[in-house]
């Protein structure tokens, strides 16, 4: 079954191509995505994010209270979402 049209070796070369890229790329992004540098650092400076989280809405509130709404209305959003679906 194999096809010797030129058009669709290209088009497997190419794809063949991008599927690589795609692979390195996702390599690359793990070192910076979930990896235990970002745990331990959160599980050092708990109480520093946490405060610059509250100080980040406090900002929010008074610079855009509709940011702020939509944000709430979102997380209910999921919520609700999640009660909805089993628990599996």
């Amino acid at each position: 079954m194999e096809n010797n049209d030129p058009k669709i070796i290209l088009l497997q070369n190419e794809i063949l191509q991008l599927k690589q890229t795609i692979q390195n790329m996702q390599t690359q992004l793990e070192k910076y995505t979930n990896n235990d540098r970002h745990k331990k650092y959160y599980e050092k400076n708990k109480d520093r994010v946490k405060e610059n989280a509250k100080l980040y809405l406090n900002k929010l509130k008074e610079e855009n209270p509709e940011k702020l709404k939509e944000y709430r209305h979102r997380a209910y959003l999921k919520r609700k979402e999640r009660t909805k679906q089993p628990n599996t």
